[in-house]
Parts: structure tokens; C-alpha cells; sequence
């Protein structure tokens, strides 16, 4: 590169100071320069066959490396595509970094093709959205943009470029500075005391941890506080790992005993929303206490009786130093073993089912058993991605990768090529319903095209299940739930230029993975489940 450079150019360095090795795109004419800045920098450039999977993707790297994400598309259509991948960011505190092209500020208002206001569109999706006005600004102004994704609560980042600044140059910059990032205020003493006391105190303790564990790289600070207190612990989200199956203090199928009958709550880094009642009866106990730690009070949720808002590691190292040796509760743990056991046999008829067409657990079941213990899962789907977040358990964190709380379906080929092009040494494994793999299929072209050698395991019923069911139940009829049955999804990708292969049996379930893998290419085992089989739930509307 020579001493000045376009916009692009400048961003597309930025983007690489700041560790970026991937952008994840579609080609359109508004965003060449940042194509051709990706190319220059050796950034690997991904394009995709929807601007939704190149932001997908984009959060994808994010959920699996902790690093900031970025995805750039074109203007108009490009950034309204991309409109669900940044909520979703938004909801999971996903650090992604979305570069949009632009009509040029010239003729703004006159008509220009794809003209619109993007800031408008997401900003309310984002944790800043922004128009770049100058090339001057645009190494700094990019910078900028993954230090806030990657700072304090994490997040979406949004910037859309006119394209007569994006083709305009400047000088390059002369500073190389380090990317630094906030992870918020130092833990109040006073509050650690007080929480820490709280734990001293309490008879019945429990611990959920969230997202906001893995966001912060706080997991080894949450399992010494859960151990030198001896806090049963359940988690949901990201922070699935974080306590390995089998931990003394570890209890994902004893959550209802675990939050239902404890005196106090620790929630770290959890939003108390639907998934959890909103902190209320019956999932939380009546008259529990509460300790919140997370990054802020972002979200309205039930208030705590102590909170401690900021660096969420930090607060959880100086909690864990001033609540170290509090007494075991051995009555408590029994208790919660003993419920931890009952939900873990009453699982094993549907796990060990031989019917056909199979039933959806079985084949979530032969699935862990199979993967490797480093293999990263991701779920993509309502009633059959539900069996999976009952069943998977992986040993760290990071190896689970789903929609969380916004579940927008179709996300699931774009999380697992970001997961396969991070982790190129580890299975990825995609467990997609029927219906979710009909959003976003044509994404096996592009993991063809680009050798990402996935596999997907469709559980393929003929229903949309989450609805279906339900519906049913509720109305007593079901209306637009229904899809073709026996569909050939594998023969889709089999004509993608991908391995397919219908799986109608339990007992071909683990050869037909077996040959997936041995294939080296981007595969669909099309498994035909059973249409009855329900995912047991109190609840399905939220």
C-alpha cells in the first residue's frame, strides 16, 4: 500500500491492527473498496449467498472466539437483510462489527440507488450506529467501532459509508496503537462484602450463569467462587461448559429444585427474562434473595438485593477470595442430587428409544455420544434444537453455540462455517429442524465453494413442531404448521456439490456420521424423526 489509501483501504487496516482475520460478505457495488482493502490486508474475504449469513457469520466468530465479528454488505436491501443478525447480536451481547455501503452523500436525497436512512433502520438493534462523514476518519472511526462492540456490555456495532467517502483517500495513519478495551468499573468492596456475606449466610444457595460470563472470560473466576463456596450451580447460554457434566456442584437438570426452593439467587451475568420467568415464582423461589453481577443494568429486570455492576471478573475474583471456605451445605447438595438423578432417568426411555421413525432425543443422544469431546455443536431450530439444549453437555465453555433468547431461525449453517473456518481442528456439528434448514440452505453452496467441511444433521418431522404441538393442544387445530414430508434435504445438498444421506433407522444413525465426516465436505445426514414425538415443557408461550 502506498502512503494514502480510500476509505476501504484505511478500514480494511484498521479491521487487521485490530486482529481481524475474517469479513464475511455478499459483493455489491457500494462496498468494493472495502473488498478490495480486505484483499490487500490479507483478510479472508467469505461471501456468502445472503447478506443475513455474512452477519450471521460474523457473530458466529464471535460466539466461538470472543472476538469482534465483522461482516460488511451492501447498501439498502444489503443492510435491511442484515436487520435480524444484529438484533440477535444485540439480545446475546454478540461483539459484531457491520459495515454498510451507502448512497453517496452528493446527491443524498435526490434518488440514488438503494438510498436510505440505515442509522435509522438499526440503531435500535445496535449499541451505536453511525454514518463515517470523512475519509480522515475512517481508520480511527473503525477502531473505534470494534473497541466499542468489544467494551463493557458487548455488542453490535453498525457503520454505514457514503460511497464517494469510501472512495476517497487520505493519508495513512500513523499510529499502531494496541486495541484497548473497557471491561467496565472495579468491583465496590462494600458490595462484594455484603454479597459475600448473604452467601455465609444462606441455607439453601444457588448460582445461574449466563452469557455475560463468557463475554467477560470470567470462567475461571465463576468456578473458584462456586467451589470455595460450594454454590450449586445451573447455567443457560454461552456459560454452558463453563462447570463440566459430572461437576459436584454442577446441577443443569436439577435447575427447577435449584432456583425453586433456594433462599439466595447469585445471577451472573444472566438476564432475567422469559427463560427464567423474569426471576419470578415458580422458577425463581418466592422470597429469595438476590446477588446480580453483570456488566450493568441494562436490562429491566427484578432488582437485587445487592448488585454489583462492572468488570464482571473482577467482581467475581474478589467475591470468590471473600467468600472462600463458607461451610458445605450437605443436606442442600443431597437434595439436589437426588433430584439431579430422578431428571436424568426419567430422560432415558425417550434417549434410548428404538422406534421409527426415530425419535428426535435418540438422535440428539447418538449425536454427543459420537462427537468429540472438543467438537463444537451449534442448534438451529424450535422443538428439535430444544432436545438438544436438554441433552448436549460440553466440557468447556464456547463448544455450544445456538440463537439464544432472540432464536431467529436460519442462523445455524452461518454460526457453523464462522465456528469451522475458527476452529479448523475441531468437529462442527450442525443440529438443524426441517424448517430451519429452509431459511438459509443455499449457505452450502458458499461452505463448498469456500471447503468448510460441516456436518448438519437434519431432524426431519414434515411439522413446525414448536408450533404445531402446541397449537393443537391450545386451539385444538393447527394452521400453516405443516411442511412436505420426507423431504430429500440431503439430495439439496448432494446437489450443492456437498455428501447426503437419508438416515431412517436409530442403528444408522452413527455410521451414517461416521461417513459424514470420513467425507471432507460439507454434509446432511437427513434423519426422518418422528412427527409425534413432543418436547416436554410446562410452557410454550412467552
Amino acid at each position: 500500500m502506498s502512503d494514502s489509501a480510500n476509505a476501504g483501504g484505511l478500514i480494511a487496516l484498521a479491521l487487521k491492527r485490530a486482529g481481524v482475520s475474517h469479513l464475511f460478505t455478499l459483493n455489491g457495488g457500494h462496498i468494493w473498496p472495502i473488498l478490495v482493502g480486505a484483499e490487500e490486508q490479507g483478510i479472508r474475504i467469505i461471501d456468502v449467498r445472503h447478506e443475513q449469513s455474512a452477519a450471521f457469520a460474523a457473530e458466529g466468530w464471535a460466539k466461538v472466539t470472543r472476538e469482534c465479528g465483522v461482516a460488511a454488505v451492501t447498501a439498502g436491501p444489503g443492510v435491511t437483510n442484515s436487520a435480524s443478525a444484529l438484533a440477535q447480536a444485540r439480545s446475546g451481547d454478540s461483539p459484531v462489527f457491520l459495515i454498510g455501503g451507502r448512497a453517496p452523500a452528493a446527491r443524498w436525497g435526490m434518488g440514488s440507488l438503494q438510498e436510505m436512512d440505515h442509522v435509522a433502520v438499526v440503531k435500535s438493534l445496535t449499541k451505536q450506529a453511525l454514518t463515517l462523514t470523512s475519509v480522515e476518519a475512517a481508520y480511527s472511526t473503525a477502531a473505534d467501532c470494534i473497541r466499542n462492540a468489544l467494551s463493557r456490555r458487548t455488542g453490535p456495532v453498525f457503520m454505514d459509508v457514503p460511497i464517494d467517502v469510501f472512495f476517497a483517500a487520505a493519508d495513512l495513519p500513523e499510529s499502531t496503537e494496541h486495541l484497548t478495551v473497557d471491561h467496565g468499573a472495579p468491583p465496590d468492596p462494600g458490595a462484594i462484602e455484603r454479597a459475600a456475606q448473604l452467601i455465609r449466610e444462606a441455607e439453601r444457595p444457588a448460582v445461574i450463569a449466563g452469557g455475560g460470563v463468557w463475554w467477560s472470560h470470567a470462567e475461571e473466576e465463576l468456578v473458584s467462587l462456586v467451589e470455595g463456596a460450594h454454590l450449586p450451580t445451573t447455567v443457560n447460554g454461552m456459560a454452558r461448559g463453563v462447570l463440566p457434566p459430572g461437576h459436584p456442584l454442577f446441577f443443569p437438570r436439577a435447575r427447577g429444585a435449584a432456583l425453586g426452593e433456594a433462599d439466595l439467587i447469585l445471577v451472573v451475568g444472566v438476564p432475567l427474562d422469559f427463560r427464567v420467568n423474569f426471576g419470578q415464582p415458580p422458577v425463581f423461589a418466592d422470597g429469595a434473595k438476590l446477588v446480580v453481577i453483570d456488566v450493568d443494568g441494562y436490562r429491566k429486570h427484578r432488582a437485587g438485593d445487592v448488585a454489583i455492576y462492572g468488570d464482571v471478573k473482577a467482581a467475581l475474583g474478589a467475591l470468590s477470595s471473600a467468600a472462600a471456605n463458607t461451610p458445605g451445605r450437605s443436606e442442600w447438595l443431597a437434595r439436589l442430587r437426588t433430584a439431579e438423578a430422578m431428571a436424568r432417568q426419567n430422560d432415558v426411555a425417550m434417549t434410548t428409544a428404538d422406534s421409527t421413525p426415530i425419535h428426535p432425543a435418540r438422535l440428539i443422544s447418538e449425536i454427543t455420544s459420537f462427537c468429540e469431546r472438543d467438537a463444537i455443536i451449534v442448534g438451529d431450530g424450535g422443538d428439535f434444537v430444544s432436545f438438544a439444549g436438554r441433552l448436549v453437555e460440553r466440557d468447556e465453555p464456547g463448544l455450544w453455540v445456538d440463537p439464544g433468547p432472540f432464536g431467529c431461525l436460519g442462523s445455524g449453517p452461518a454460526y457453523a462455517m464462522a465456528a469451522k473456518l475458527a476452529r479448523p481442528d475441531r468437529q462442527v456439528l450442525l443440529i438443524s429442524g426441517d424448517g430451519a434448514f429452509g431459511f438459509s440452505a443455499m449457505e452450502f453452496d458458499t461452505m463448498v465453494r469456500h471447503r468448510i467441511p460441516v456436518v448438519c444433521v437434519v431432524g426431519n418431522n414434515g411439522i413446525w413442531a414448536l408450533e404445531k404441538h402446541p397449537m393443537e393442544s391450545l386451539l385444538g387445530l393447527s394452521v400453516a404448521a405443516d411442511l412436505g414430508p420426507r423431504t430429500r434435504y440431503d439430495q439439496v445438498v448432494q446437489a450443492l456439490g456437498g455428501y447426503g444421506e437419508l438416515v431412517e433407522a436409530p442403528d444408522e444413525i452413527r455410521p451414517a456420521l461416521e461417513r459424514a465426516f470420513a467425507s471432507g465436505l460439507p454434509a446432511c445426514l437427513n434423519v426422518i424423526c418422528d412427527p409425534d414425538a413432543q418436547y416436554p415443557r410446562s410452557s410454550v408461550l412467552m
